[in-house]
């Protein structure tokens, strides 16, 4: 009987995997521990051909180390943390679920923003010291005369600048494969990055972690920005130089920042000076999480695993010319 693990993933349990396994006559496990020497003595001592992460690490060693691996599922869109040239190189299968947090992960950019704009956090913590006084948090902003810039105009960006444009922001827009000068399907201006922090109240990243866009946003192009301007970031954290945007709050430099992701996640250091920066909002890595994308998100991975190990190609495969072998 094919056999798929579970290695390290981001659930309370694994219930719903072991229920999609048992129905599809698979035998599961779920193990734990993300570094390389635990995913490997993890495959190594369950025989798995599948296997399905949400954050531990498969580096060129894990699938050197384990031949009988046929697939990895990734319960997310990035996959950082998979040497995909080596999986392929080694005829093993790399999936992901793209497009399943579209809706909600920009939902999260709006909220962030809305909530820095607003200081929504600053005026609540107000209130629950007993304090009625909205004056102490101005200035307070609003959507309508302020420029709104999406930063990566995948699907996620696009759907954030669409409900960006519906609450009344001016958008415009950045991409690595979108020409300046131009506009999108949509009418979006198309900008230089240089341009676009230039101009933007509001500045949301959602573009992929590569080694050109790590610390896209760093002390330089933090600079560029308006001092009333508000940064967001729900994509990746190495994106933005952290220290370097805690300074600039410290300093006055930004309006605020409303952050989902961070450099270093797990665990995360509560001493890094964005916990003591000024107007900052932050949330735990909980953008692509609804109980709606949620189930969707755990669902599309475990099929994808399933189908490769019963010898199906799977849907979302990263690599397929695995098959065409």
């Amino acid at each position: 009987m094919a056999k798929i693990v579970a290695v390290d993933t981001d659930f309370e349990d694994n219930n719903l995997e072991a229920a999609m396994a048992q129905e599809a006559g698979v035998d599961f496990e779920a193990t734990r521990g993300r570094t390389v020497e635990a995913v490997i003595r993890s495959l190594q001592e369950t025989g798995a051909q599948g296997a399905v992460t949400s954050y531990a690490l498969f580096p060129r060693e894990v699938f050197e180390a384990c031949p009988n691996l046929k697939v990895v599922s990734r319960t997310g869109v990035g996959y950082d943390e998979i040497d995909v040239e080596a999986a392929t190189e080694h005829g093993v299968a790399v999936c992901n679920v793209p497009g399943y947090g579209t809706e909600v992960v920009s939902d999260h950019a709006i909220t962030l923003a809305l909530s820095v704009l607003r200081r929504i956090n600053e005026l609540d913590a107000d209130m629950r010291r007993g304090v009625w006084d909205y004056a102490r948090t101005r200035p307070l902003g609003q959507c309508r005369g302020r420029t709104f810039g999406v930063v990566g105009m995948g699907e996620i960006g696009r759907a954030t600048a669409r409900k960006a444009a519906g609450l009344g922001f001016d958008v415009v827009c950045w991409s690595r494969s979108l020409k300046p000068g131009r506009r999108t399907p949509e009418g979006y201006p198309v900008l230089r990055l240089e341009e676009l922090l230039q101009q933007a109240d509001v500045v949301s990243l959602h573009t992929a972690l590569t080694p050109e866009t790590h610390h896209l946003i760093d002390a330089q192009r933090l600079a560029l920005m308006k001092d009333s301007a508000v940064l967001v970031n729900t994509a990746r954290g190495a994106v933005v130089d952290t220290v370097a945007l805690a300074q600039a709050l410290c300093e006055d430099k930004l309006w605020g920042a409303g952050l989902d992701v961070f450099e270093e996640e797990q665990p995360f250091d509560f001493s890094h000076p964005i916990m003591k920066a000024p107007h900052a909002v932050l949330s735990a890595h909980a953008a692509y999480w609804s109980e709606e994308s949620g189930r969707e998100l755990r669902q599309r991975a475990m099929r994808a695993a399933i189908d490769a190990v019963q010898g199906r190609v799977p849907v979302d495969c990263l690599n397929p010319e695995v098959y065409a072998r």
